[in-house]
């Protein structure tokens, strides 16, 4: 039973789904959220507020105006790609406190939420099944 109690806390210490992370963003929380995919993609459509650091170009130097106090949500476009896994790994290696959004912004815009970018979507009324 341990175990399992182990590994169910460590995925929630590593992970959040996109009602955590709009809970999170609306309470004002000390997280920034990643869009850990290229540029072209961002800009195209990302979740508001989010920043781009591809995980290809994350190093000390792309990072180093980053608050190392606060947690970094990583995300990419969905289940189909692992962007936000490399980026959640990149960040974690250069000392920052990251998780991973489940399902990246397919799964954002899944449950209802609105995207910026010259794609957005404008999302829906809200209510988590969760």
């Amino acid at each position: 039973m341990n175990k399992q109690i182990e590994f169910y806390e460590s995925k929630l210490a590593y992970e959040m789904d996109p009602s955590d992370l709009f809970d999170a963003l609306e309470n004002m929380e000390d997280v920034v959220v990643i869009d850990a995919r290229q540029s072209f993609g961002y800009e195209k459509e990302h979740i508001p507020g989010a920043i781009n650091i591809p995980h290809r170009e994350m190093s000390e130097g792309t990072t180093k105006h980053l608050d190392k106090s606060k947690t970094y949500v990583c995300y990419c476009d969905g289940i189909g790609c692992n962007a936000s896994t490399k980026g959640a790994l990149n960040m974690a290696r250069m000392g920052f406190k990251v998780k991973e959004l489940i399902g990246g912004i397919e799964w954002w815009k899944f449950d209802g939420y609105a995207t910026g970018g010259t794609g957005a979507t404008a999302g829906s009324e809200i209510q988590c099944a969760c």
